[in-house]
């Protein structure tokens, strides 16, 4: 599927909203449908993208998992006549992730908003996923730490659809940029609800 118009996108989130709150969504109420292959990366470093990467392969659904993918990866995809079709930025930060990765929150912004910029560019579906809970949002290596909340500024706005477990949303941070954006939002409250709502997003 490629990149939804935020008009179409709008209309199918206007559901989606109104049972925000209300827990995980079943698979007849996917707001959006995304297509194959997938392009799997981390904005932070955080071990979230390791609990989504679990259930693409579980699922057997087709996906590629770079740490660090850049906008360079969609485009030799694409010259080699397999692109990616959707591209899943997972967010929260971890600043001992980033430390084994050589990298800086500044580094991890600037990567991801090329990456976002070349997505765009081709049309791609963009989704942006939280799955660690408040935990992830609350956990900083120091006070005044404030990594996770940028990574999030980084890429919800300027996704096509939000995948977030509810816990991470007690305070109605993605809601907020679900209602203000016209975002669809899908929240999840069990680890294991995950798989269904990837099953439900990439439906075949």
């Amino acid at each position: 599927m490629k990149r939804c118009g935020r008009l179409a996108v709008g209309m199918a989130s206007l559901a989606c909203m109104a049972l925000a709150d209300a827990g995980a969504l079943s698979a007849q109420e996917a707001p959006v449908t995304a297509e194959l292959p997938v392009l799997l990366t981390s904005c932070g470093q955080s071990p979230g993208p390791g609990r989504v990467r679990f259930f693409l392969s579980r699922l057997d659904l087709e996906h590629e998992f770079l740490e660090q993918a850049t906008a360079q990866d969609l485009i030799d995809r694409a010259e080699a006549g397999t692109p990616f079709e959707t591209v899943i930025i997972v967010t929260g930060a971890s600043l001992k992730g980033m430390g084994a990765a050589g990298v800086s929150i500044q580094d991890e912004l600037e990567r991801t908003a090329a990456l976002i910029e070349e997505a765009r560019r081709r049309e791609l579906m963009l989704i942006c996923a939280h799955v660690e809970g408040m935990a992830r949002r609350a956990q900083g290596a120091a006070p005044g730490d404030n990594s996770d909340e940028l990574s999030i500024d980084a890429v919800c706005p300027a996704s096509d659809l939000m995948i977030v477990r509810q816990d991470g949303n007690e305070d109605r941070r993605f809601s907020v940029i679900s209602e203000s954006q016209s975002i669809p939002l899908i929240l999840f409250e069990k680890n294991m609800e995950l798989g269904d709502v990837l099953t439900s997003v990439f439906a075949r």
